[in-house]
């Protein structure tokens, strides 16, 4: 049997070098800079850093970052967070070539973020926004469309008035 590095609590942990599009390369090989498991940020923290690497083509990272926010943030925000980590993976997705997985990801994501409630805190998350760019992007998708990466610089939050 092959045995797996966990963390103190028994989860197997994956610390497996990765690509710039979070694909595991083989031991021993140079990846890019992973985001640690137990990375804790407030609330503007994580949307700059996301929004940093999703500027950067990393939409993997992202979604890490994002995925932090959701397992470690309060529960009442739970929704928020993680339709935004389905989001950065749909655009993984779509780095990668996997039409399917984008689409699946892209539709939980706008579900999540259109559920949450209006009333609770939104940190200025253009969730209308994101909404309507992953409908953009998933009538690409649905017609064959190949999209272009800089239609995947998107912007998480409403931008300053």
């Amino acid at each position: 049997m092959i045995s797996r590095d966990r963390d103190t609590a028994g989860r197997a942990r994956n610390d497996r070098p990765r690509d710039r599009l979070g694909r595991p390369l083989p031991l021993g090989s140079a990846g890019v800079a992973r985001i640690p498991d137990d990375l804790e940020l407030g609330p503007q923290q994580t949307l700059t850093f996301a929004q940093q690497l999703l500027d950067d083509g990393l939409a993997f990272n992202a979604h890490e970052v994002l995925e932090a926010a959701w397992k470690n943030g309060p529960v009442a925000e739970r929704m928020l967070w993680q339709g935004l980590a389905q989001y950065a993976v749909g655009l993984t997705h779509i780095q990668r070539g996997n039409a399917k997985g984008a689409g699946i990801l892209l539709r939980r994501a706008s579900e999540r973020l259109g559920s949450y409630p209006a009333n609770a805190q939104q940190h200025d998350v253009d969730r209308t926004g994101l909404i309507a760019h992953a409908r953009e992007l998933l009538d690409a998708l649905d017609a064959g469309d190949t999209i272009a990466e800089e239609r995947l610089r998107t912007r998480l939050c409403r931008e300053p008035t």
